[in-house]
This record gives structure tokens, C-alpha cells and sequence, in this order.
């Protein structure tokens, strides 16, 4: 099962500034990760988690985003267990750049 590390000041900060609605929807989200495995984060098809070829993680990581709903994504990468969140992207599209 996938432990979420929600510690990044940048998430912290777009998690807040999210409008109520779309913060529930981010918190449901990863409420639904918590009792997934792995395996079935990857294949769910409503999460749609993808590898981000564009960009890399802080230090390199290869980042992933999935699906928080219709309109945002949630990007991250995988160290061992953890699923460690680093931004939050209310334009779906912007997941994908800078």
C-alpha cells in the first residue's frame, strides 16, 4: 500500500489555496490511494497515473501524475512505498510543463 508524503511546502501551499470543492476532491483522491496497492494504483483507470516525460523531480526523480478529477492532477514521484506529492495542478494540462 502506497504511504503518501503530503510534507512538500509547495503542495502544502497549492492544497490551501484550492477552492473547497476542488481541495475534497484532492483529499478524496488521496484517501481512495491509501488502501491500494501499487498495482492497482497503476491500473486504475480513474486515476490515469502516467509517467511525465517532460520534467524530472527535484533531484532527478521521474515524476508521475494522476488524477485528482475532471480538471486537476496531482503530480509526484515514488520512492520505494511512498508516494511523495509535490504539486497540485488545477489546469490539467499544466501537469505537463513549467
Amino acid at each position: 500500500m502506497p504511504h503518501l508524503d503530503l510534507n512538500n511546502p509547495d503542495f502544502q501551499q497549492m492544497l490551501f489555496a484550492l477552492e473547497k470543492v476542488e481541495r475534497h476532491a484532492v483529499m478524496n483522491t488521496l484517501g481512495r490511494l491509501l488502501p491500494m496497492t501499487w498495482a492497482e494504483v497503476h491500473a486504475h483507470s480513474g486515476l490515469n497515473w502516467e509517467q511525465i516525460h517532460s520534467l524530472s523531480g527535484p533531484s532527478g526523480q521521474t515524476l508521475y501524475s494522476l488524477r485528482a478529477n475532471q480538471k486537476i492532477r496531482l503530480v509526484g514521484w515514488r520512492e520505494g512505498n511512498v508516494l511523495r506529492l509535490l504539486s497540485i495542478h488545477p489546469d490539467h494540462d499544466s501537469a505537463y510543463s513549467r
